[in-house]
């Protein structure tokens, strides 16, 4: 997956066992590699290659299209802007690919969409998780305090568009940027609220929030527990200000919570993995021309302790490269259930007028060869997702079967 902007004001675990059912969001993050492979100021000099190697366009192409114009131009009914033809044109190119992570993107929706990931950006707080099959993209998060809560949005709302923008014609990843934008600007959202059966218009004035991407605590004895929401530029010193504190702590025995996480930056999943594993491959992607880019670990220090590590539906991308590093060096037990299995890697490529276009161009595998696409990862040990507290409140680790089946195997039962 992309190396990407994080895909979400990521989710936390909701304690309902109907948000596990869910998919992402891909995040997703999605499109993990990407942003690491990411080709500025790149250009193909057609004028440099045989036309027939840069265009199908013939002359029957050509003429195909005068005259659909010339229909158009004749026989529509409305006006017509000539721009927005233009971009369906491209689009419809690349729609042609039956690919939809590959996207083409004109001026306006390029330059929002390097707005970079830093973990603080201008946002509304919320975090967005997408089916994988529907692409329907449900709220699985309100962070306190944020301009989602004072609007009123609520966990559970359906995103129906933004601005003018269907939730389902794109990944989540990419509905995220059309939510981020300048400080103090409003986004318009229209929302489908379950609980209600409502439709409801929201205008969400746009401020900087900032969320870790890092939480942890010690639970019994010397169990230490650490929750990656995605991986951002800033996560590899949080993951390692986490593991100090804990070993500080007393902490032998380790469970890393992947749940719900759609994915992020591959340089900084490496950059953990590398803390984690011994000397070695981490993952690899390959090109349509074999071409292999290895990524790996130094070895010069790894944690030995038992570890744990927690996947649902959710975790994709570099949850997945994570995931299946730690399972392919029997390094710890991958415990939940399967991951989303995005195993494709996206590279953007600038064109001469200001747009742009996101093209999958390779695949990536797990150490020992695994090609996770539309598979995934399957855990070593299923348990579907369960809250345990019969009154059904606000979310506690306690009632988290997940988390309190990780300790079990950690204390060898």
């Amino acid at each position: 997956m992309e190396n990407e902007i994080k895909v979400q004001e990521f989710s936390e675990k909701n304690g309902r066992k109907n948000q596990l059912i869910k998919g992402i969001f891909l995040g997703m993050v999605g499109t993990i590699l990407g942003a690491c492979l990411l080709i500025y100021g790149f250009k193909i000099n057609v004028t440099t290659q045989k036309e027939e190697e840069v265009s199908f366009l013939d002359q029957e192409a050509y003429t195909k299209i005068n005259e659909l114009t010339a229909y158009i131009d004749t026989y529509y009914y409305d006006e017509v802007e000539r721009q927005k033809l233009l971009d369906g044109l491209y689009r419809g190119l690349v729609e042609g690919l039956d690919d939809r992570y590959s996207v083409y993107y004109n001026p306006e929706e390029y330059e929002a969409s390097q707005i970079s990931v830093q973990g603080q950006y201008y946002g509304i707080g919320a975090g967005l998780i997408q089916d994988k099959e529907t692409m329907v993209v449900t709220i699985s998060k309100i962070y306190e305090g944020t301009p989602s809560q004072q609007a009123g949005l609520l966990e559970e709302d359906i995103v129906i568009s933004v601005e003018e923008t269907e939730a389902t014609t794109m990944e989540v990843s990419e509905l995220v940027k059309l939510i981020r934008g300048e400080e103090g600007t409003s986004v318009h959202l229209e929302i489908y609220r379950p609980s209600t059966k409502e439709q409801l218009s929201f205008d969400v004035e746009r401020s900087n929030v900032t969320l870790p991407s890092v939480t942890w605590n010690m639970l019994e004895q010397d169990i230490g527990y650490i929750g990656i929401e995605a991986f951002e530029s800033e996560t590899g010193t949080q993951f390692k200000q986490a593991v100090a504190d804990l070993e500080q702590q007393g902490m032998k025995q380790l469970i890393v919570d992947l749940r719900y996480n759609g994915g992020g930056l591959v340089d900084v999943v490496v950059e953990i993995l590398d803390d984690i594993l011994p000397e070695g491959l981490l993952v690899y992607t390959e090109d349509n021309n074999g071409n292999r880019r290895e990524y790996t670990s130094d070895g010069d220090s790894h944690i030995d302790y038992p570890m744990v590590v927690l996947v649902n539906e959710a975790s994709a991308s570099a949850s997945e490269i994570f995931a299946g590093a730690i399972q392919d060096y029997e390094r710890g037990i991958i415990l939940g259930t399967r991951t989303y299995g995005k195993g494709i890697v996206q590279t953007l490529f600038p064109l001469s007028s200001g747009d742009a276009v996101k093209l999958t161009t390779s695949k990536y595998f797990t150490p020992k060869g695994n090609f996770i696409h539309e598979v995934g990862i399957e855990p070593d040990l299923e348990v579907e997702y369960e809250y345990l507290n019969p009154e059904g409140t606000d979310y506690e680790m306690i009632y988290d079967n997940q988390i309190q089946r990780a300790i079990e195997v950690l204390q060898g039962e």
